[in-house]
């Protein structure tokens, strides 16, 4: 399992004026006041089309100064969630848009969409969730955001915002104007400045509220569809209901991006109960998929004495051994986190996730060749998986035998064909074609390593380089000389 930076491009920066003496400088603070009142709330209400329960503004909105969100990426985990995404995503009639479940490295509880191809899913809603239901009742409300065609709707509706904030503001400046004229001082303006903008920050909010009750329809006839019950996402919002009950009797119900948690949860218990399928159940292999997901996750991001405490020795259960090896391996003791992943794989010597976790332990552990057997066995039972394919090319090139660099150059020539934007990917491909003694192509995916991670400018000097040593207009060339001629702000888009 790895962590990785998803950049999101360039932040907006927004700060108060330095003191200014002359005749306008209280008109332009009032200007400051509701430009920046604005920018709060189009956050706001860009980041409301997820579950957050609290109905907060979630953590990587508020901080603008955070250039890219931590991603987890994990073959297993994300196999099960396109097998939990897949058929809602048919019903909804996005099957063939290449949607994706991205997982974050946050340990709160939230999902949301921020553009057409990706559901954002936090490791603490997967880790949280205790049934496969859940989760996918989690995947159909995000699909009905998409479905429904919520994010292109509310940038209409900030466009009408910004206009009317922009009427409201002139407005505003005329009396400010008039207010000094007459002597009564800013206060009249900034009233009339303030009061409007109010105004089209709830009108905002209503909307949003009304999104996420209609993604919650959508989800339930989504699982309908799919012969799901709806029980799994009821369940959730009345556990999340629970937790902010309190909290929800001192709340402006107006002043929220989500509906307040007990109404929310009486619509949804309507509609839910009245599916045919409301009372199916996962069944006892995805719910073991789902148990071994949330063992993984805890392995990997808990600390060792919360791991003993959630899956103590006396819980000899599959997923018990495996959170426990991971976090011993995790934390050092190699000798014995192999023997406990040896012990998984006598289990079920056909789990190709096991061998990976073999592999990656012995790599990490400094024994490259030993990790190339199992990482081998892994990628065959997991049918070539781009990411384990990557992990044995590793192996491979840490071996420093330039024998198999033509293995680890096929190898992640492949899984470049299925992840097409992994920098550690390129990162390896440079060094094997090191080991070659490629000079030009090393140079080469060493620049696109570089233009994967968002650093254009080594990207460019790399790629500028590498023309000068491969042949005028071969594939490789063009590669090179696409990423030379790219435009920077095509780079923070990206």
């Amino acid at each position: 399992m790895k962590v990785t930076m998803f950049d999101l491009g360039t932040p907006i920066r927004t700060g108060d004026a330095k003191p200014d003496s002359r005749p306008d400088s209280a008109g332009r603070r009032l200007v400051q006041r509701f430009a920046r009142g604005l920018s709060i709330v189009t956050a706001l209400a860009v980041a409301a089309t997820g579950i957050s329960p609290s109905a907060t503004v979630p953590a990587y909105a508020q901080d603008q100064s955070t250039r890219g969100l931590p991603i987890i990426r994990d073959t297993e985990i994300e196999q099960l969630l396109r097998d939990y995404a897949e058929p809602i995503l048919r019903a909804a009639g996005l099957g063939k848009q290449n949607v994706k479940v991205v997982i974050l490295n946050d340990r709160s509880f939230n999902a949301f969409v921020m553009d057409g191809r990706h559901i954002f899913v936090n490791a603490g809603a997967l880790f949280e969730s205790k049934t496969p239901n859940e989760i996918i009742g989690i995947i159909a409300h995000e699909t009905g955001h998409l479905a429904g065609g919520h994010l292109l709707r509310l940038r209409e509706q900030l466009a009408t915002a910004q206009t009317a904030s922009v009427v409201a503001l002139l407005l505003g400046i005329g009396a400010a104007v008039a207010g000094a004229r007459s002597g009564s001082g800013g206060n009249v303006g900034a009233a009339a400045i303030m009061a409007p903008q109010s105004a089209i920050n709830r009108s905002l909010l209503a909307y949003v509220r009304t999104q996420e009750d209609q993604a919650d329809h959508a989800g339930v006839k989504f699982l309908t569809a799919t012969h799901q019950s709806a029980r799994g996402m009821l369940d959730l919002f009345k556990r999340l209901s629970n937790e902010s009950l309190f909290n929800s009797r001192f709340i402006d119900p107006y002043l929220q991006t989500h509906p307040l948690p007990a109404d929310r949860v009486a619509a949804l218990e309507q509609i839910a109960k009245a599916s045919p399928y409301f009372g199916v159940k996962d069944s006892a292999a995805l719910q073991a998929r789902h148990d071994m997901m949330r063992a993984k996750l805890s392995g990997f991001m808990d600390r060792p004495g919360t791991v003993a405490r959630r899956y103590p020795l006396s819980d000899q259960s599959l997923p018990a051994r495996y959170a426990r090896a991971i976090s011993v391996y995790r934390n050092g003791d190699l000798r014995q986190a192999i023997a406990q992943i040896d012990g998984l794989i006598h289990a079920q010597p056909e789990n190709p996730y096991f061998y990976e976790l073999k592999g990656q332990a012995l790599l990490e552990g400094g024994r490259p060749a030993e990790a190339v057997a199992p990482l081998r066995r892994a990628v065959h039972l997991s049918h070539n998986a781009p990411l384990i394919q990557i992990l044995l090319a590793q192996a491979l090139i840490a071996t420093d035998q330039n024998k198999v660099a033509d293995e680890a150059v096929n190898l992640l020539r492949a899984a470049l064909m299925r992840e097409p934007d992994a920098p550690e990917a390129y990162a390896q491909l440079a060094m094997a074609y090191g080991r070659k003694g490629d000079i030009a192509h090393a140079d080469l995916a060493a620049a696109q390593a570089a233009f994967a991670r968002g650093d254009l400018k080594t990207a460019r000097q790399l790629a500028t380089r590498a023309k000068t040593r491969l042949a005028i207009g071969s594939p490789a060339w063009v590669r090179a000389d696409d990423i030379v001629n790219v435009r920077p702000n095509a780079n923070a888009r990206r």
